[in-house]
C-alpha cells in the first residue's frame, strides 16, 4: 500500500475542507532517510491507523514549507483542523510512528 502524494494545492484545499487530523508526510525524491521513513509509515498505515495519510514534495511547496516552518526532510506533521499539531523530524521506529498516527 502505498501513501498518496498531493501538491501543494490539493493539500491546501483538503485541509480547508477537513476538519480533524490528518498526516502529511514531507519529503525529497534524492534523500535516502525520507525513503526509509516513507516505507515505515507504509508499514504503520498496513496495521490500520486511523489518522489519513498523505505526502508531498517539499521542493514543491515553497508556502506550506514557509507556513509550517519546516527544517529539514524527512518531516512527519501531524494537523489538526488545517493547523500543525506535533513535527516529527526523526522517524525513530515504525512502531513509534504507528503510535503517533492511531
Amino acid at each position: 500500500m502505498s501513501i498518496n502524494e498531493l501538491d501543494e494545492a490539493a493539500i491546501q484545499n483538503m485541509l480547508h475542507a477537513n476538519s480533524g487530523k490528518t498526516a502529511v508526510f514531507l519529503f525529497t525524491p534524492l534523500c535516502g532517510t525520507c525513503k526509509i521513513g516513507e516505507r515505515m509509515l507504509e508499514i504503520a498505515q498496513l496495521t490500520g491507523i486511523s489518522v489519513p495519510l498523505y505526502k508531498l514534495n517539499i521542493n514543491y511547496a515553497p508556502r506550506l514549507r514557509e507556513q509550517w516552518q519546516i527544517t529539514s526532510v524527512p518531516c512527519l506533521i501531524i494537523l489538526e483542523n488545517g493547523m500543525p499539531l506535533q513535527k516529527e523530524y526523526a522517524m525513530k521506529s515504525v512502531d513509534h510512528i504507528y503510535l503517533m498516527l492511531k
